[in-house]
């Protein structure tokens, strides 16, 4: 198992100098130094409109190129292939109003991701008269999966598209997209759309090896700004009509679904996220050791999850981090989620949250919760087992004091 020096990681995240432990970090990472010097430093030396001749623009110019850069770099695609947006949400539905199906065609949407990749697509259906065909996991557990086997029925000559989750925000369970996209390809001309927002803080992504046509994610879950992005492969670019200017050029993701100038300080500000990860094989994810350090964090805190039987916990009970990432969630016998978390964050320094996480039709249809869901606790790589040690000791603390 590769040696990961936490501390190391620690020391280039200012805000873990402060007194909060941070796990909420499928809400929202904590940023990276070097990401926010180079937001500084762009809006004194370069904060202009690209595109000029004059020393200032071509700055801009060459900073914001490099953002797009990285961000292609990060996926392994190509630059035409990219398009940053304000978040994901907004790309998604962006991108369903450049798609021109036709009455009586059929989309395949999973019920049990983010809203962001399902309402965008309930409209269209609207819109265009098209029908949606729904993708919910056959069988009723604590652990839904999206399963290839099970989307091969869904399918049919008539399929356009089809949407699902990477991993889910709320379960950590990750889905086998690679062979998903298998599936989806044997009908000629159809297309998947993943949502990878909670993948991709926790393990590199390689765009060609899936075989996705669309990926989006959010860059201020992995350690840096505000701003998010959506893949999409040339190929699949051929059934998008653009959004942009008629006078613009149409040749790229970018000039189809970008609209307006936007985002020039926090695209260029992408760079640095990517140097520190790192390549797959020798940076920071397996080769230096997140994954295996992350793994350690989920195993313990899933350890004492399970040894409590006035737990259940949802998504993948193992630690097995092929199978799950350390997005963590669970509901305790006797206990509102929402009140459980108010109480131990009334009193400790431990940020965590209760909820559906805008996962709602997963969490209040499938799973049968109540108004308050699910209790939350999303690691990322920056955590110590020092502080995984400790929510669990004030954790248990607070539950065993609770009258039956």
């Amino acid at each position: 198992m590769p040696n990961f020096d936490v501390q190391a990681a620690r020391s280039k995240f200012p805000a873990l100098k402060e007194d909060q432990v941070f796990l909420d970090n499928a809400g929202g990472s904590q940023t990276l130094g070097a990401v926010i010097e180079t937001v500084s430093d762009y809006l004194i030396k370069s904060n202009v409109q690209f595109g000029g001749g004059y020393k200032a623009s071509k700055a801009s110019s060459s900073r914001y190129d490099s953002g797009v850069g990285a961000g292609a770099k990060f996926l392994n695609a190509q630059k035409d292939e990219i398009a940053y947006g304000p978040s994901t949400t907004q790309l998604l539905r962006n991108l369903s109003f450049t798609f021109q199906f036709q009455e009586g065609d059929e989309i395949v949407v999973s019920a049990i991701d983010h809203e962001a990749n399902i309402a965008p697509w309930k409209d269209l259906a609207e819109r265009l008269k098209v029908t949606i065909k729904w993708w919910v996991p056959q069988e009723k557990s604590t652990n839904p999966r999206l399963l290839p086997e099970e989307l091969k029925s869904l399918l049919s000559p008539k399929t356009r598209l089809v949407t699902c989750t990477h991993a889910s925000n709320v379960l950590g369970t990750i889905h086998d997209i690679k062979a998903i996209a298998e599936v989806v390809h044997t009908i000629p001309n159809a297309l998947l759309c993943v949502d990878g927002v909670a993948y991709a803080p926790h393990r590199p992504v390689d765009v060609k090896e899936l075989g996705v046509d669309f990926y989006v994610l959010s860059w201020y879950k992995i350690y840096g700004p505000h701003v998010a992005m959506l893949y999409g492969s040339r190929k699949a670019q051929e059934q998008m009509r653009t959004l942009g200017h008629f006078f613009n050029p149409h040749a790229t993701l970018e000039n189809k679904i970008s609209l307006g100038s936007g985002y020039y300080e926090l695209v260029q500000a992408i760079p640095p996220i990517v140097d520190y990860l790192g390549p797959p094989e020798s940076g920071s994810w397996g080769g230096g050791g997140m994954e295996s350090h992350e793994s350690l964090l989920q195993s313990t805190l899933l350890d004492y999850l399970n040894s409590k039987p006035d737990i259940t916990i949802f998504g993948e009970r193992s630690a097995d981090d092929k199978l799950r990432l350390p997005t963590v969630s669970f509901v305790v016998d006797g206990w509102d989620s929402k009140e459980l978390v108010e109480a131990l964050e009334r009193t400790t320094n431990y940020g965590f949250r209760w909820g559906a996480f805008y996962s709602n039709w997963l969490v209040h249809e499938f799973l049968k919760l109540g108004p308050s869901g699910v209790v939350r606790v999303s690691m990322a790589h920056y955590n110590t087992l020092e502080e995984i040690k400790g929510f669990i000791e004030v954790f248990d603390n607070l539950i065993s004091k609770r009258p039956n």
